[in-house]
């Protein structure tokens, strides 16, 4: 996996905190007229995870990636922060950025981040895509031994232990080729200043996104969310029982609720089977 010729990796400084940044170029026009599509990632998780999914895109759609404070290539924040506080730092990229307006794809943490930056900045966002995600703290949980792997980083740093554990948190086409874990989650990512080591910095990092979505659920907020939204709930996810799924479509008013055979990781294990459901969502007219 790689970047385009004409992808651009810098480093973004909003406010007191600097981002390694992706962009993709678009075409114009753009495809149905949409604006860029800003995608929101895992915990854990650098921009580079995303690269299978980008790639499958159409090449006329501009797309932002980003490495949140301590993943990937962005620098450790010195203080923990809350997910809570975050879309004013996306608001800020997209200041830097010259996007007054987005459209948003949140895949599982990144899925949080999503919801609460249409409803904390909805003018910013017009169309959003929710994909194996759920409403925080105040969710169906997953099972006690998935919920213990999704603590420690461990899966990002080992190989042969992301491949042994694969089937269990990620179900899906990974039960049967669990060795593609390996390979997802290790992504070759260039070195050198504007690249990250490895899938996650610091370890802190870590723990600090895992901290900040502590106590946050956007289950009271739902229904104020107005923009039209498709949700991506796999029928065989670990991590995101699918009853959530069901129930954010139930409670977003303008949602559209798209269940799909797989896991956790499809948007990038297989996602020739999920990007025509996301583009054809994008390109409809409002």
């Amino acid at each position: 996996m790689g970047y385009s010729d004409l992808e651009r990796i810098r480093l973004v400084k909003v406010g007191e905190r600097t981002l390694r940044v992706a962009v993709r170029p678009g075409a114009s026009p753009s495809p149905g007229g949409s604006p860029a599509l800003l995608l929101c990632n895992g915990i854990g998780a650098s921009l580079e995870l995303l690269q299978p999914f980008v790639d499958r895109l159409d090449r006329r759609r501009e797309v932002i990636r980003f490495d949140l404070p301590g993943i990937g290539g962005s620098p450790a924040p010195s203080v923990p922060y809350h997910l809570a506080t975050l879309p004013g730092l996306l608001a800020g990229l997209l200041d830097e950025l010259g996007h007054d307006v987005v459209d948003v794809l949140g895949i599982s943490w990144g899925g949080g981040l999503a919801q609460q930056f249409a409803w904390r900045q909805p003018s910013r966002v017009r169309r959003l895509v929710l994909v194996a995600t759920a409403t925080g703290s105040l969710m169906v949980p997953a099972g006690p031994r998935v919920l213990a792997h999704m603590l420690t980083p461990r899966r990002y740093r080992d190989r042969d232990y992301a491949a042994r554990v694969a089937p269990e948190i990620y179900g899906g086409s990974l039960r049967e080729h669990p060795e593609r874990a390996s390979l997802l989650l290790h992504a070759a990512v260039p070195v050198g200043p504007l690249h990250a080591a490895g899938p996650v910095g610091p370890r802190r990092g870590y723990y600090y996104q895992l901290l900040a979505g502590a106590g946050w659920t956007s289950l009271p907020v739902l229904p104020l969310i107005r923009q039209p939204t498709l949700v991506l709930a796999g029928d065989d996810d670990p991590i995101i029982p699918l009853v959530n799924g069901r129930l954010m479509a139930a409670m977003i008013p303008r949602a559209h609720l798209h269940i799909y055979r797989g896991g956790h990781l499809e948007l990038i294990a297989e996602p020739m089977r999920l990007v025509p459901a996301i583009e054809s969502f994008l390109d409809e007219e409002l």
